[in-house]
Order: structure tokens, then sequence, then C-alpha cells
């Protein structure tokens, strides 16, 4: 693994996905085990997708000794039982240990404004800073569900934004997952004592460099998240 630094953020390239994966599970072991010694519970912003599920499935299996209490930063606006919704892989990776709370961002039944509304109220009612905050990118740029295309971009994007989710319609429709969406805005995304992006292959890379050569008033949101003020600095991490 090598690790480069600048301003915004700090950058580890691994030599494959095992190795990616394993260095991120021993950072937020690590994160979650400083969190629970300090405050009794480890809180969690989580990204979907099947790259990050043996990362957590090691958090699982490593007996952390405490509560943790867990969430999605996006979800398709879908019922809790569809094979779409990241909350039943982010359960089904957790299930080793019960102490560890995957708490839905939706409603049961996925509907977008039932499930926005459950959002913000979870959210108000779970403000404090996230512990850690993992987040992957899309070759369009996206995080979370901050869509390029998205007609409230701006919002979600908004560091002064007074709401900690929105509703996000992608323009145009993702077509594996052509469904309406709720995501963490990027100030709720950076209220976080760590954040991750894992990035994968050289398509992606070349979107992250385009990124970061971009600024903070760009429309594309991996470069609004680099580039933001954040209390700590992104750690980006990268495999071919």
């Amino acid at each position: 693994m090598s690790e480069a630094r600048a301003m915004g953020w700090i950058e580890h390239d691994h030599a494959d996905a095992p190795a990616l994966v394993a260095h991120v599970a021993a950072a937020l072991e690590a994160a979650c085990r400083t969190a629970i010694a300090a405050r009794g519970i480890a809180y969690l912003s989580l990204a979907g997708g099947r790259t990050p599920l043996p990362i957590y499935a090691h958090l699982a299996a490593s007996a952390l000794g405490g509560r943790v209490l867990a969430l999605p930063g996006d979800e398709r606006c879908v019922p809790h039982d569809h094979p779409a919704c990241n909350l039943g892989h982010l359960r089904a990776a957790f299930a080793a240990d019960s102490a560890i709370e995957v708490h839905p961002l939706t409603a049961t039944d996925g509907d977008p404004r039932a499930s926005l509304a459950h959002a913000r109220r979870f959210l108000a009612a779970h403000s404090q800073a996230f512990d850690v905050v993992l987040l992957g990118m899309g070759a369009d740029g996206h995080v979370a569900s901050l869509f390029p295309g998205a007609s409230n971009l701006a919002e979600g994007l908004d560091l002064a934004a007074p709401e900690d989710a929105i509703g996000v319609l992608p323009d145009p429709l993702p077509p594996e997952a052509p469904y309406p969406r709720i995501s963490l805005t990027l100030q709720r995304l950076l209220r976080a004592r760590e954040v991750h992006l894992v990035v994968t292959g050289d398509d992606k890379r070349r979107v992250l460099r385009d990124a970061q050569r971009q600024d903070a008033g760009t429309v594309l949101p991996v470069a609004a998240l680099l580039h933001a003020r954040a209390d700590a600095p992104i750690r980006i991490h990268w495999s071919p």
C-alpha cells in the first residue's frame, strides 16, 4: 500500500481489492473501538453495494464489545424486502453481532414521501457526529445518492443546507436500479470524525483525478466532497 497526502484528503493505493478491504476494515474497527470506549456507542453511515460487504462482515466478527448504530448513507425507495434495498444486505453482513443495529433510512413500503419524513425524523433524533462515514463513488462521480443529474443536487451539496436528508430522482435513472432515492446531504455526511471514500478500477480513478483538479463550486458530487471544508481529511482508498 502507498499513501499520498494533499490538502483535504489522504490517498491510499492498494494492490488489489482484498488489500483494500483489509485496510478499510481495520480502520473502521479501530474507529468503532475508540468510539465505544469514549462514548459507549459507535455511530456509522455506510455505503451499499457489494464491495464493502466483506468490511462489514469483518466488523461483525470483531467482537467490538459495545453497541454500534449504523444506517445506510443512501437508500432506494423500495420495500425493505426488495432485492435492491441496501438495508437487507447490510443487516445480513452484520448478522454475527446482535449489538450492531442497522436502522432503515426509508419507510417499510418504500414510499418516497414517507421515506423522506422517516429519514429526517431519525436524523433529527440522532444528530451527533458520525464516528465513521463510508462512501463509494459511481462512474458518473456520484456519492451516496447525490447524482450529477438530479434537479435538487444544489440542495444536496449545500454545506449550509437546513436538512440532513433529501429525496433524489436521478436523471437519467440508473438502468440497474431505476428507483427514486433518499440520500444524506453533503453537510450531514461531513459531520463525522472519519470519512472514507472507496474507489475501484481505472475508469473510476480517472473520474477521481478529474474531481481532484476541480474546485468546491463544481456540480460533480465527488469533487464537492473532496474540496469541502471538513473536520477531518477525506481518506481515499483505491484499488484496481
